[in-house]
């Protein structure tokens, strides 16, 4: 079996996501499959079925649990295969192509729904205008771009909240957002495309305009374009491989 390193959302190696892809005949083991993942380390790896007719079976795995979206290994996976793909996923059906150097993705829209949840003492200090949740994310904004940048949670305290998951973002040019994971064993994902399906619907409204621009302010980094399009989110980002080889187990 095929497999790749790829770093998603940037146009360098060593920056953005880095995703494992692993390129299967037919579909495989689901603990076979997260004992890989665990192997590779990475925050996912996609395994896709690319023997299959018609859409391609997709799943992603962190090093500890399946998840049901996952959109930077899904541009990892559509880096690697080139063109216009669909997959089959526990989030439906998706579809992405490769053109140009740029992967465009067409995922669901997650608008976030206002709650009262206090993260009070997951983000000390921070001033939060307004918490929501999307479908599995906790989701909230802040004063500004330099709260976002300089965030230090606490992790354990998330992890045992919900799902362990927030996406913290402010206003900055368009917006800048970074994402806290310790629930699904990723402390902070460098960049993350399923959480611009919450970051597009909710700027795109404040901001009046479609079509925007994130930036994910990680350690490592990554841009995301976004284009809000009813209850779809099209994001659009670059990779690069670093790595491929074979799987002998």
């Amino acid at each position: 079996m095929r497999f790749f390193i790829v770093d998603a959302f940037t146009d360098r190696a060593f920056a953005g996501n880095s995703a494992g892809v692993v390129l299967l005949d037919e579909p495989a083991d689901a603990t076979w499959m997260q004992a890989v993942a665990a192997e590779m380390k990475h925050a996912e790896t996609a395994f896709v079925v690319t023997g299959s007719e018609g859409p391609k079976p997709l799943r992603w795995f962190t090093p500890a649990v399946e998840v049901a979206l996952c959109g930077h290994a899904t541009l990892a996976v559509t880096h690697v295969l080139g063109g216009e793909q669909t997959y089959v996923t526990k989030s439906g059906e998706l579809r992405a192509k490769a053109e140009n150097g740029w992967v465009e993705l067409d995922f669901p829209s997650d608008p976030p729904h206002p709650t009262d949840d206090d993260l009070s003492e997951i983000l000390p200090g921070a001033d939060v205008e307004y918490t929501g949740r999307g479908v599995e994310n906790l989701f909230a904004v802040v004063k500004d771009a330099e709260t976002v940048r300089t965030l230090e949670p606490n992790l354990e305290k998330l992890k045992h909240t919900w799902n362990g998951r927030l996406l913290v973002t402010a206003r900055d040019n368009d917006y800048v957002s970074r994402f806290f994971a310790p629930g699904v064993g990723i402390d902070e994902d460098p960049v993350t495309g399923s959480a611009h399906c919450i970051l597009s619907p909710y700027w795109s409204e404040r901001l009046g305009r479609k079509e925007l621009t994130g930036e994910q302010a990680s350690a490592r980094g990554g841009i995301v374009r976004t284009r809000q399009d009813g209850d779809r989110v099209h994001l659009a980002g670059q990779a690069v491989t670093v790595l491929s080889g074979e799987l002998h187990v």
